[in-house]
């Protein structure tokens, strides 16, 4: 049995970087794999033709949690809260989310090169019958980046499962050069907006 300081809930995430975050604040997350009796319940990441980024990253984190909502009533699992997110790079207007080779995380790098470009993530709670969803936005200043920069942090492979090919918490750290906004919501998880959130829905974190 966990220690009665433990507070549980649901993640309807795979992302252990988001696993990480709520156990590092007193939390016990268990992971929701997004299925039902009828099979798979995903929710499709592609962005819709002309949307927003926000209205992209906050559909996406509502759809998540209420995947985990059929999931959780299916499986007749405790009533524990559940809790969604999702992020996305934007630069030049465009959504960058994860590469799908080492060729289009290369190309994403080369674009941040020097430049300020922004992270957003939305994320969703629902619990006792209340859903609400926030999001937090933070801007990302990369120093130029050299070739043999690029080759090397690909080489490490930690490009390939993050939304815009790079992760704050690895080795990109080193090319950061400035971070105005939420350094957990670029990892993945807005803490003090998730805090905030769930006390909207009825869940205090403290």
């Amino acid at each position: 049995m966990s220690p009665p300081s433990l507070k549980h809930l649901y993640l309807a995430s795979q992302s252990p970087r988001r696993l990480e975050l709520l156990r590092q604040v007193g939390l016990e997350p268990t992971v929701l794999p997004l299925r039902t009796a009828s099979g798979r319940a995903d929710v499709d990441e592609t962005p819709l033709p002309d949307e927003p980024a926000l209205d992209y990253v906050l559909r996406l984190a509502r759809g998540k949690a209420e995947a985990g909502v059929l999931a959780q009533a299916g499986r007749r699992l405790p009533p524990w809260p559940i809790l969604a997110a999702d992020t996305t790079v934007t630069l030049d207007g465009h959504i960058l989310g994860k590469p799908a080779d080492g060729a289009e995380a290369a190309a994403m790098l080369r674009r941040y090169s020097g430049r300020a470009h922004t992270v957003l993530t939305g994320v969703a709670a629902v619990y006792r019958g209340n859903a609400r969803v926030v999001h937090s936005e933070s801007v990302v200043t990369f120093k130029p980046l050299s070739e043999t920069e690029i080759a090397a942090y690909l080489a490490s492979r930690e490009a390939f499962d993050k939304a815009g090919g790079y992760g704050i918490q690895g080795r990109a750290a080193l090319f950061i050069e400035h971070l105005s906004g939420s350094y957990s919501g670029v990892m993945g998880l807005p803490l003090y907006e998730t805090s905030e959130l769930l006390k909207t829905v009825g869940f205090e974190i403290l």
